[in-house]
């Protein structure tokens, strides 16, 4: 078992600095946010991977403190959750808000330097000029439609970390606005925040039971207006090779040459196949690492596919390419390793279709048209919703994640603070009726 993290009480005090404190707005914290490096990173042996979210998630705790909420709470592994209590007559499921606090190891997501872009006028943002980098709509046609807009972009150097800080200052704005409104009707509303979701290790943890809802939503997409509940199914695949190293002086028809071998591997597998060549529905294979020399190599890929039967045929794929290494060079020359991750949520959301209908009523209030579109990637609501927790995945107003053309719309990130508190309401409204 990995080492907890020393994450201090897991009950806190409720903190009494709620009165008179001005409300913040969605932009102000996000950007106090993203200015905390919660990069996650494989391999540290702790959990949460690395000191940064930890230190992100005592800072939400008091916040959480501060502006009234109940049971705030840091678990050993450093998950933040808290409660607003129902002000409802009638017994209702308790609805969860869910988003992770860790950013793509990626990119880099130290020293941040947001810059803001005041009525984008939809041309090209330099985002820095000695290392040639903008943001030009030509390529990055999510630009056209924020035209007028104000924007959050990098310097170039760094990630932004709008996946998922705006996800995080949304709903800590969803929970200041019910607080200061108590007229707004609700059942009990269960706040989560999680760490490591970037390294696929988000739900590791994550107390279903203690958590207190019955039904949640990860905030935690895309382009406003999205809403998806179909992902990836999803796992990670090493191939591990041995070679036989000897002098090139006389190496012939005696060398295997691992880094050759891996490569020759790589090859096998269709090249059409990746994430440069596929969209929508279309599965890939991602060779994300490589590394090696004559005796040894290893490649690590990820393999997605929508199609759970897809899924299972290119693991298939993927050993008979190995059984095929081994054929050739010999026994253990290639060893595959394939680790299941997440499974495709649609099963367990589908019984569930309200909650789907309830958001899309919430982006109507809200003037926003609703898109359901499949997320070509995982959340940890794909994996809660096989733990017993149903929850689909909605809107940041983010684009271009993990990297450092990754941007935000101010504007787009307040329609999705008005869409939660409409969703608040539907939710009420329809497990009422």
């Amino acid at each position: 078992m990995k080492k907890k993290s020393n994450s201090g009480d897991l009950f806190r005090r409720p903190s009494n600095s709620r009165k008179g404190r001005r409300i913040m707005t969605v932009k102000e914290r996000f950007l106090n946010y993203i200015s905390i490096n919660t990069r996650s990173e494989e391999d540290t042996g702790q959990v949460p991977s690395t000191d940064g979210q930890l230190a992100f998630a005592r800072m939400l705790a008091d916040e959480l403190d501060a502006l009234g909420a109940e049971k705030v709470r840091i678990s050993e592994y450093g998950y933040v959750m808290a409660e607003l209590g129902s002000n409802l007559e009638a017994d209702i499921p308790a609805l969860g808000f869910i988003a992770h606090m860790d950013t793509s190891p990626d990119a880099s997501g130290e020293n941040i330097k947001p810059r803001i872009i005041e009525n984008y006028d939809g041309g090209v943002i330099v985002l820095n000029e000695e290392l040639g980098m903008c943001l030009d709509p030509a390529e990055f046609e999510s630009l056209k439609s924020h035209v007028g807009e104000q924007l959050i972009v990098t310097d170039g150097t760094t990630l932004l970390g709008a996946d998922d800080k705006a996800g995080v200052a949304e709903i800590m704005c969803l929970v200041e606005h019910l607080v200061s409104h108590p007229e707004i009707k609700h059942g009990k509303i269960c706040i989560g925040f999680t760490p490591d979701e970037e390294i696929g290790n988000g739900a590791d943890y994550f107390d279903v039971s203690d958590f207190g809802a019955q039904f949640a939503y990860t905030v935690d997409g895309g382009e406003l207006g999205e809403i998806e509940f179909e992902n990836f199914n999803g796992c990670n695949a090493g191939v591990y090779f041995k070679g036989k190293s000897i002098h090139p002086g006389s190496a012939k028809n005696k060398m295997i040459n691992a880094s050759l071998v891996a490569l020759e591997f790589a090859a096998m597998l269709p090249m059409a196949e990746t994430p440069q060549h596929t969209e929508g529905y279309e599965g890939f294979y991602h060779l994300h690492d490589m590394k090696g020399g004559v005796e040894q190599a290893e490649l690590q890929y990820i393999i997605r596919d929508h199609d759970r039967d897809k899924f299972e045929e290119r693991k298939r794929f993927m050993a008979l390419a190995a059984f095929y290494i081994n054929k050739k060079y010999g026994e253990g020359t290639a060893k595959l390793i394939i680790e299941d991750r997440y499974f495709n949520m649609k099963e367990k959301i589908v019984p569930h279709r309200e909650l789907i209908e309830y958001a899309g009523l919430a982006m109507c209030a809200a003037e926003v048209s609703p898109k359901i579109v499949p997320i070509r990637g995982g959340t940890d609501g794909a994996r809660l919703s096989y733990m017993g927790l149903p929850c689909p995945n909605i809107c940041t107003g983010g684009h271009n994640f993990h990297g450092p053309y990754e941007y935000c719309s101010v504007n787009s990130m307040e329609k999705v603070v008005e869409i939660l508190i409409n969703l608040v309401e539907q939710y009420t409204k329809g497990k009422s009726e």
